[in-house]
């Protein structure tokens, strides 16, 4: 049955050595770092501490990253072995077959729309608020989406068009379209200025923590569960862990161009571990600085709470500030989701699971017409749908791709030095790590919002559907028996060039 069927990893190397090979380590810090702390370093810590966690946040985040970081071992070696356009897509077609590939990669499909779409509202309600601070305001049909909530999650009355979601998204695009290279310049110069505009937060925070002795804030550090509820206790902590998972999403990015790496066998470990060490080390510290500076349960319905606590503290001028970098980051995020989601969509036209023309290159090798697709429904979807709306459906793509990485790393340990290279990086403790990393996904998952379940399953549904009625009948990858005159054994040198 074609679903099982192996696709040759030689069919991947034929494909992709059109691409570009332009990014280095540099561009995948900025672009992973940049997607990691970008719209949920600067929106979701107040929302998980005042409904969920309370100070004890902290753990949520630790947690989260614990397991991302055990996928992300996972993800380090793969990409040096197999370094494909399309991530987890292009891996477990060669490892489990088509049909298993296509599931994996329609997951992550969903994360990058998804992805973004709430980057783009996060951006237009931070630029929004930075408007208001200087009494401008946008007029309610250009500034609230079609689908809108109250602070209860209730549905009322809408406007029309998040007409600064929309434009952000087009000018992210273009970018994009432009190349990769164009995208990892951009965000290695605003990645810095984020990375300095969050210190500076840290330590202004800090002065103001130990200045005025807030430490009661801090207490009770883990706060009592309320039975009936996701706050307080370990149930809060754990559900804190269900929401911000999306936080850690953003190494998936950069796997996803590993076609485009400058000698990936470096570059990718670099790049992916390097940017979650950093990401969870500004996660921690901002998280416990936000709290300690206010008490948590004001934090409840802020959509900015980093800009809150320095107005609420009297840093009204260094809150402008920090608002501004803070729409720098999630631009860079819209860069690299883009960059990624538009790669993805190029693997499936590449290999005939959609039409073919998402998988043509211009003249300078980039896939422009993923990128126009890609772009035209996350505009639309985050000028239309609320950011609370969007951010609840994240994480269940990302966290079924992450299962399928981690027990696809038994059947690549099998086939290296084989059909495939020997890698260059290896994940320690194996097996014990992708096991670990498996199980907690799976945690996690089942940790979800049922909305976010029921959505997934729906999802899903629709990709198979789609699969069996197209993409099984066009696909164009190829076995080893189906290539002629290509030597179904991947060498370092046949990936090299």
């Amino acid at each position: 049955m074609k679903f099982f069927t192996k696709v040759d990893p030689a069919f991947y190397v034929a494909k992709d050595k059109h691409l570009t090979q332009s990014l280095g380590v540099k561009d995948f810090l900025a672009l992973g770092v940049g997607t990691i702390i970008s719209t949920s370093i600067f929106t979701l810590p107040g929302t998980v501490a005042a409904n969920y966690a309370g100070p004890s946040i902290i753990f949520s985040y630790l947690i989260a990253a614990f397991v991302a970081g055990m996928v992300a071992f996972a993800y380090s070696e793969m990409a040096t072995v197999m370094p494909f356009a399309g991530s987890a897509y292009s891996w477990i077609s060669v490892l489990f077959g088509e049909g298993w590939g296509w599931i994996a990669g329609w997951a992550l499909l969903a994360e990058y729309f998804v992805a973004v779409a709430f980057v783009g509202a996060g951006f237009s309600a931070t630029f929004q608020a930075i408007l208001q601070q200087q009494h401008i305001l946008l007029p309610r049909n250009l500034r609230i989406p079609l689908v809108a909530y109250d602070s209860s999650n209730n549905l009322v009355r809408g406007g029309l068009v998040d007409v600064i979601a929309l434009v952000i998204v087009v000018i992210a695009a273009l970018i994009v379209w432009r190349g990769a290279s164009d995208a990892g310049k951009v965000s290695q110069v605003l990645v810095v200025l984020k990375v300095i505009a969050i210190l500076v937060f840290i330590g202004v925070g800090t002065y103001f923590i130990i200045s005025h002795k807030t430490w009661s804030n801090y207490v009770p550090f883990i706060p009592q569960h309320k039975v009936g509820t996701s706050f307080g206790g370990f149930s809060g902590i754990w559900s804190g862990v269900s929401v911000i998972f999306l936080a850690y999403i953003g190494f998936d990015s950069i796997a996803a161009n590993s076609g485009e790496a400058i000698n990936p066998k470096k570059t990718m470990p670099r790049g992916i571990l390097g940017s979650l060490l950093i990401g969870v080390f500004l996660f921690s510290m901002v998280t416990m600085v936000l709290v300690g500076m206010v008490p948590y349960v004001k934090f409840a319905n802020q959509a900015a709470p980093v800009s809150f606590a320095l107005t609420q503290v009297g840093f009204g001028g260094i809150s402008l500030i920090v608002s501004l970098v803070a729409d720098a980051g999630m631009f860079i995020a819209l860069l690299g989701m883009i960059l990624a989601g538009s790669r993805l969509l190029y693997s499936f036209g590449r290999d005939g699971m959609l039409p073919a023309s998402l998988g043509k290159l211009n003249k300078k090798g980039h896939p422009t017409n993923a990128v126009i697709l890609l772009t035209v429904i996350t505009a639309l979807v985050s000028a239309f749908l609320p950011f609370t709306f969007l951010s609840q459906l994240i994480s269940a793509g990302t966290l079924i791709a992450f299962m399928f990485v981690s027990v696809a790393m038994f059947s690549l340990r099998k086939r290296e030095g084989k059909t495939l290279p020997l890698p260059s990086y290896k994940v320690p403790f194996h097996p014990v790590l992708p096991v670990l990393g498996f199980v907690g996904c799976l945690f996690v998952f089942l940790g979800l919002q049922t909305d976010a379940k029921i959505y997934a399953g729906l999802w899903f549904l629709l990709g198979i559907a789609i699969y069996f009625a197209y993409g099984r009948s066009h696909s164009l990858s190829k076995t080893s028996d189906q290539i002629n005159g290509v030597n179904s054994i991947i060498t370092e040198e046949s990936l090299a060039n």
